[in-house]
């Protein structure tokens, strides 16, 4: 599938929200995200996220670079999105308590689901911790308040290259 063709449904899914799967070893773990673009980068179709360095995800990425979005193509149980969104991947079984189908991979080792069949297989080619000092100060004190004792939670910027898209079928 040319990523492309879809782009737009893409970046509309990710308001409501979609969702990023990562994998280390028997571990898959999936959360949702909000914030993401596609595009091109150094002549490669990348998608690019953000990942909390205090989530579950971000650990599993620093193991093994790969990872899937997925998109919704139509109607879905909201239990998945909740449950993904607002559960710990280190506390549970977040797969299982959503009630999503995992798809095996056709590129790299991180599996697609079912339930949400628009696929890209993607595999980090960079990854960059946010810098306190670039955000303007409404952002920063907006996007990442400090706890009591002034720590921020700040983001690691993903380029996933796109590696594979597709759409799962029945």
């Amino acid at each position: 599938m040319d990523f492309t063709e879809h782009a737009g449904e893409i970046i509309r899914a990710l308001k409501p929200g979609t969702l990023l799967t990562t994998k280390d070893g028997d571990k898959l773990n999936s959360m949702v995200i909000g914030w993401g673009t596609i595009g091109i980068n150094w002549g490669k179709p990348v998608f690019i996220t953000y990942v909390r360095k205090s989530r579950f995800t971000h650990e599993l990425l620093d193991k093994n670079p790969e990872f899937t979005i997925n998109v919704p193509t139509g109607a879905f149980d909201p239990k998945i999105l909740k449950i993904c969104g607002s559960k710990s991947g280190r506390d549970m079984d977040k797969i299982k308590e959503a009630g999503l189908t995992p798809v095996d991979p056709e590129t790299i080792s991180v599996p697609g689901f079912k339930e949400f069949p628009l696929t890209l297989e993607c595999r980090v080619i960079y990854c960059q911790d946010q810098d306190p000092a670039g955000f303007d100060k409404d952002s920063l004190e907006r996007l990442y308040p400090a706890d009591a004792a002034g720590h921020r939670d700040f983001h690691t910027t993903y380029y996933g290259e796109i590696v594979n898209a597709y759409i799962i079928e029945d």
